[in-house]
């Protein structure tokens, strides 16, 4: 080749890199090579040991120790003063049928030119695919990749900074807490000095960091993680890594549980992370759509969620043997908001739960001294029973404070103060009828004193609020080895007997001691009977069955139950 002709080589080469690096600006990503001894010493990597003559990919070079301004990212030429020396290259290739080695420095997967970068440029020019080169190995904590960009190297320079410190990688060997955002490693730091810290108040010494930050990742790191695999977020949250979602899902459980004013477990938090902040379609339309719907609906009209769907989303959450883990009860201060505390506590004790006490106060100017006796009587009465206790206040409409809280219980129970009353306009109004349709999570309301749950009734007639009904009584009767009667109100009396039959078979298949008995319409009659005649002390129905514009105009069962039932009714979805 001649030297005109390796000239012209060149001027395309040039315009080639003009291109490479206006597409650079289009796309966000950098055209520029990297400066060796800049990345070295933010990597705080040594010079390491001569491995010899390799062959190396020319895809994996990715910088230069002193010309990482002359070529763009693909060794394309950039200054006009390289054309007689690049040109004098290409002529010597081609006429000598190739390329003399060139000498490299090596960090993890990619390579840095010591010698020879328009050797380089003129190899890739030609469309080839590797080269010969002296390597000289780097020795640093953080590996690099080919596609390593410039301002990714903060990430890295700051890992290795981590690195440094807690010596993670020496200590935990397959641990990779990569993250995607810059600031992120002192954030790690933190965490594990504050455990550092705990671990010394309780073992009464002084903790080396190692020690703290092997405990650290093996007890609190890694458990974050198996919730994050399980819930596969890594789904929800594309181009992130476990360790972003670590530090995101820790952040945001402790965000709710300031919000809240209740401990908040890691599934919860990770599960409302997605449902919060994922930037997939699926979540981005549901909560669009959540919002227009909200926006919409009064909340006396609104239907609620489908039946089961609290279920299905907490066995989601937990990993456990038990149905309700956390009880919220609404506590108002007045004497009868007590027993709907003492039911929740008698169920808590059982399951081994814990009570979330809500008071919701109708302004930011409640009497805070009034609040206060509540907390204190609240924790009084959670200590005489051993049962855990937490307590919040909210402002606003009690109603609606509830359902937005009921999404981090698993059963809620109220005292049965204000029933609903009898004529459209005042069943339209009442907040206990809008509760029990809106709330995510079934409804315990204690009309009196609290009950011990030692015999159930089950309102049952084979829709899906029903069969919730059914489960929930078949968990509490084989937890409590409480006897069931089922009743059963149809017009039909084959339709009865065959709901009859459906829920003794389930109960029987589960151990439960089960009577059954056919009531005669109207329905709220028959089951109050029921009641009174099998002794029991806790009814479990599905609750409202049609639109809520129906039953305001037509009135319902469960109305008149609440207004004249003595026993608590649990309210199943």
């Amino acid at each position: 080749m001649s030297q005109f002709h390796a000239a012209m080589d060149f001027h395309k080469a040039r315009r080639r890199a003009s291109r490479e690096r206006l597409l650079a600006r289009l796309t966000g990503k950098s055209a520029q090579l990297l400066p060796f001894e800049e990345v070295r010493q933010m990597l705080k990597a040594r010079i390491g040991r001569d491995v010899g003559l390799r062959d190396i990919p020319l895809d994996a070079i990715v910088g230069s120790v002193g010309r990482y301004s002359d070529f763009t990212r693909s060794f394309l030429p950039l200054q006009a003063q390289s054309e007689e020396r690049w040109a004098r290259v290409m002529t010597q290739v081609t006429e000598m049928g190739g390329l003399p080695p060139i000498q490299v420095y090596q960090i993890g997967d990619v390579y840095f030119v010591l010698d020879g970068n328009h050797r380089v440029s003129v190899a890739r020019q030609l469309g080839a695919s590797h080269i010969q080169a002296y390597v000289t190995q780097i020795e640093s904590k953080v590996p690099l990749s080919p596609t390593i960009q410039p301002d990714e190297l903060i990430l890295k320079a700051e890992y290795a900074e981590f690195l440094g410190k807690t010596h993670l990688d020496v200590i935990c060997p397959d641990a990779d807490l990569s993250v995607t955002a810059p600031g992120q490693y002192p954030k790690f730091l933190e965490h594990i000095e504050v455990h550092r810290y705990f671990m010394g108040l309780d073992q009464k010494r002084e903790i080396p960091w190692a020690e703290a930050t092997r405990h650290w990742y093996e007890t609190v790191y890694l458990p974050v993680i198996h919730v994050i695999r399980d819930q596969e977020l890594l789904h929800d949250f594309p181009n992130r890594t476990e360790a972003d979602l670590y530090l995101w899902t820790s952040e945001h459980r402790a965000a709710l549980e300031a919000s809240l004013g209740w401990h908040v477990e890691t599934p919860v938090a990770a599960a409302d992370l997605a449902e919060e902040h994922s930037p997939t379609l699926r979540h981005r339309v549901a909560r669009l759509l959540n919002k227009i719907y909200d926006t919409l609906t009064p909340d006396e009209l609104d239907g609620g969620p489908p039946p089961g769907a609290w279920r299905q989303e907490r066995l989601v959450w937990h990993d456990r043997d038990r149905l309700f883990s956390d009880i919220l009860v609404s506590i108002s201060g007045e004497e009868h908001a007590w027993s709907a505390l003492d039911q929740a506590l008698e169920l808590a004790h059982r399951e081994g739960a814990r009570v979330l006490g809500l008071h919701v106060a109708s302004s930011k100017q409640a009497d805070e001294q009034t609040i206060q006796a509540i907390e204190a009587c609240f924790h009084e009465r959670c200590r005489a029973r051993q049962v855990t206790g937490e307590f919040a206040v909210a402002v606003g409409p009690i109603a609606r404070r509830i359902c937005e809280r009921a999404r981090w219980a698993d059963l809620v129970v109220i005292s049965l103060a204000h029933p609903p009353q009898p004529s459209p306009i005042a069943r339209l109004s009442s907040g206990l009828r809008t509760l029990i349709r809106r709330c995510e999570t079934p409804i315990l309301t204690v009309p009196g004193n609290a009950s011990p749950i030692e015999r159930l009734l089950l309102a049952y007639d084979g829709s899906p609020k029903a069969k919730e009904a059914l489960y929930i009584t078949t968990y509490l009767a084989a937890q409590a080895g409480a006897p069931v009667s089922v009743v059963s109100v149809m017009d039909s009396e084959e339709e009865a007997f065959a709901r009859l039959e459906e829920a003794r078979a389930y109960l029987a298949a589960h151990e439960v001691e089960v009577a059954t008995r056919r009531g005669n319409p109207p329905a709220a009659k028959a089951i109050l009977q029921a009641a009174k005649a099998t002794e029991s002390d806790l009814i479990l129905m599905g609750g409202y069955g049609y639109s809520p514009v129906l039953e305001v105009i037509l009135g319902s069962a469960v109305d008149k139950i609440l207004r004249e039932g003595t026993q608590p009714v649990l309210f199943c979805r």
